[in-house]
């Protein structure tokens, strides 16, 4: 794959630097697809929850959906089960169930949110460090070009260009390889943010709505 001038410390790099764009690639089409299908998953149930009828049909909808949403609206359900709430009447120390609730909910939201951070610092990595592992592989190859010139007697372009050309190779391939990790992490970041934010926002809109309605099924 490479020529044979290349050496060992500058083809290792390439092929280090190779294996990090396969691996960012992975985790950026893994992540997409993960992305693709929560904001599926999380519209679809936000339509059947808010057009439930009562609390008891929506407390089923949570049971039977997937999603990040579906999982802190089940958690908010269950804690209302732990307290009392049996579907029917308020619990007796329902004035303790606002801090609780809220607290469990936030619990259940933050491990979501981990779950969907998972993999951004492989590519936080791999974007920092590519552009330098690359200039490493160039400045090694350009010390072993020019010791080769050296020993050989002659500085002609054509015996300094391609040792050199293929030294400066390191390089492209690390910026090559970082940009698309770069903003793979800067995307999954700004996704986390709003995930985040979407998921307070619904656990406060639950909290509201359970007060509103007094624990009662209709």
């Amino acid at each position: 794959m490479f020529g044979h001038s290349t050496s060992g410390i500058v083809a290792a790099t390439l092929w280090l630097l190779i294996a990090f764009s396969v691996l960012s690639w992975t985790l950026i089409v893994m992540k997409g697809w993960l992305q693709f299908r929560l904001a599926r998953q999380n519209g679809a149930f936000l339509d059947a929850f808010w057009n439930a009828p009562n609390l008891g049909e929506g407390e089923r909808i949570a049971q039977e959906a997937s999603g990040p949403l579906a999982q802190v609206c089940h958690t908010g359900f269950d804690t209302l089960r732990q307290m009392g709430w049996d579907g029917s009447h308020a619990p007796q120390n329902s004035g303790d169930i606002q801090p609780v609730l809220e607290r469990r909910m936030r619990a259940e939201a933050q491990k979501s949110l981990r779950k969907l951070e998972s993999g951004l610092m492989v590519l936080a990595s791999v974007g920092s460090t590519a552009p330098f592992v690359g200039l490493f592989g160039t400045v090694w190859g350009i010390m072993h070009a020019l010791q080769g010139i050296s020993a050989s007697g002659s500085a002609g372009l054509d015996v300094v260009a391609g040792p050199i050309g293929e030294a400066l190779v390191a390089t492209a391939v690390g910026i090559a390889t970082a940009i698309p990790a770069v903003i793979a992490y800067n995307y999954g970041l700004r996704r986390v943010n709003l995930y985040g934010a979407e998921l307070e926002a619904f656990a406060e809109d639950f909290l509201h709505h359970v007060l509103k309605t007094g624990f009662t099924v209709r």
